[in-house]
């Protein structure tokens, strides 16, 4: 089932996403504090000429790795090489990659975490030393072929950034963590993207989006293009705040952002009435995946303070308890009130 709050990226939605992703630092809103740092390093690297450290962004999916590694390519005037790292499944895949890149340029890896140990150990080389060590042949005939190559920045992003070894995460010399975005700097966003799909928001449509938005832009983005459908059949020249309350409403995600997978996650831990739940546990109990209840459910829960995790498990917080209007965590939700 596809969730309108869903954070990972569907193929039909990329070239929309695209038009919609500001290219320069003036149109980015948001990670203010990453910004400022990378605008430094940008600075002193184009003074020195030479090619920018190596990256790694972190955090949950659709909080804009993937835009600030393009905007970087347009600062630093190099040309960027995006792929996954799933997409990399033999040393030849990375060693074509690699023999590619002129001086300067950016390689742009996502799902670093799931690029495979052997893979890795060709990587070490190429972004210590700039160099390629290919094994040709096996046994005691192996030959080694060292290739050198230009001056390049990887840029790596992870949703999983505790799945990454030590010895690649060691060898990205800046590490960022990227952080929810606050409801007001998602009003900002839906604001300027709704401009440029010709269907203006207006201030308090906008606000009501961005509420809905789990602090993430492209669910704010994701919304705001349904919103708009609603928009165009009722024949309106911008988006009101009825019209987006009431497609909101439609479309099944309540005024936290909430929809209905994360209202079954909620009611299932609050229903074990303080009793720590194994993830295997909640997988079983809601029919999901356990590394999609861990990457995409419950990220902005836990940030939010709905749910804890402990050694043993998840619980429910009291704030789940009184979403619930419950009494306290002693209660359970099918007790009588």
């Amino acid at each position: 089932m596809e969730r309108m709050v869903e954070i990972e990226r569907f193929d039909e939605e990329i070239s929309y996403e695209v038009t919609l992703r500001p290219s320069s630092w003036d149109e980015y809103i948001g990670q203010e504090k990453i910004k400022k740092n990378l605008k430094v390093f940008i600075e002193a690297s184009k003074k020195r000429e030479e090619a920018l450290d190596h990256i790694l962004f972190f955090g949950p999916p659709g909080l804009g790795k993937t835009t600030i590694a393009n905007i970087i390519s347009t600062e630093m005037g190099a040309n960027i090489k995006t792929t996954a790292a799933p997409m990399i499944e033999k040393a030849g895949d990375l060693a074509a990659l690699l023999t590619n890149i002129e001086e300067g340029d950016i390689l742009f890896i996502d799902e670093i975490h799931r690029m495979s140990p052997a893979i890795e150990e060709i990587l070490y080389p190429a972004m210590e030393d700039f160099r390629l060590d290919i094994i040709i042949g096996s046994g005691p005939a192996a030959q080694t072929v060292k290739i050198d190559l230009p001056r390049f920045t990887l840029i790596g992003a992870t949703t999983r950034a505790g799945m990454l070894s030590n010895p690649l995460r060691e060898r990205f010399g800046m590490h960022f963590r990227m952080q929810f975005y606050t409801p007001v700097e998602l009003a900002q966003i839906v604001a300027q993207a709704s401009k440029k799909l010709e269907k203006p928001a207006q201030e308090h449509a906008a606000t009501e989006i961005a509420r809905r938005s789990r602090g993430t832009p492209r669910i704010a983005l994701r919304l705001l293009k349904r919103v708009r459908d609603f928009s165009e059949v009722a024949n309106e020249e911008e988006v009101t705040l009825k019209r987006a309350q009431y497609a909101l409403d439609e479309l099944g995600v309540n005024n936290l952002g909430f929809d209905e997978q994360d209202i079954q996650l909620l009611e299932l831990l609050v229903s074990a009435k303080s009793k720590p739940m194994g993830l295997s546990t909640i997988g079983a109990a809601l029919s999901e995946d356990e590394g999609t209840i861990e990457d995409v459910l419950e990220p902005y829960l836990i940030a939010n303070g709905y749910i804890e995790r402990t050694a043993r498990g998840r619980i429910a917080t009291q704030k789940s308890y009184e979403h619930f209007k419950l009494g306290g965590l002693k209660d359970g939700l099918f007790d009588d009130q």
